[in-house]
């Protein structure tokens, strides 16, 4: 049973992260509870490439970007992984600089100092050398870097499937037993 953290940040890629709750909910044997916290451009994106606001009928602990009150803004509470997906450049800088300043970025410091799991979804390109130098720090620091770069090979047949073979790496990156396409099966 794992107690994860999924940021949803304000980059183009609702697809992630819908696809990415969906997921989770398929995983409730696995997951003790799972906190999101979705910047203002995240709920706009959803509902502009989406076309709705479901991500609030999920049933996962929503937390504001303020809220240092919540439980994976310190280490104590032992939340084992965190997720941002989509995650922008911007929102990756500020990790990797060790701004605190919401609370995203004091739940990616907390993960990070407590050396646990952090991945990071980017969802931008091209990669400016200021992005790439932000990765290196990241991986430095222990996070993984995991670009939503789709696959083709299980050939995916919507929108939906090609989110899934980003997400499905990112959720093994993450330690989830699931079943997915794999090379060769």
């Amino acid at each position: 049973m794992q107690k994860i953290v999924v940021a949803v940040g304000g980059s183009s890629g609702a697809i992630y992260a819908k696809v990415l709750f969906d997921k989770l909910v398929m995983l409730d044997t696995q997951v003790e509870a799972v906190g999101v916290v979705m910047s203002d451009n995240a709920k706009f994106n959803w509902q502009y490439e989406l076309g709705n606001q479901d991500y609030g009928k999920y049933p996962f602990d929503f937390y504001e970007k303020k809220d240092f009150m919540a439980p994976f803004a310190s280490g104590s509470a032992k939340f084992k992984t965190m997720i941002a997906c989509p995650c922008s450049m911007g929102l990756m800088g500020r990790i990797a600089s060790g701004v605190s300043d919401n609370l995203t970025t004091r739940a990616a410091d907390v993960i990070l100092k407590e050396r646990r799991k952090l991945i990071l979804v980017v969802r931008d390109t091209p990669f400016s050398l200021i992005h790439i130098n932000n990765m290196k720090t990241i991986t430095e620091a222990g996070g993984i870097i995991c670009p939503a770069s789709p696959s083709f090979y299980s050939k995916p047949k919507n929108f939906e499937d090609l989110a899934a073979t980003v997400v499905d790496r990112v959720l093994d990156l993450a330690g989830f037993d699931l079943t997915s396409f794999r090379w060769g099966d």
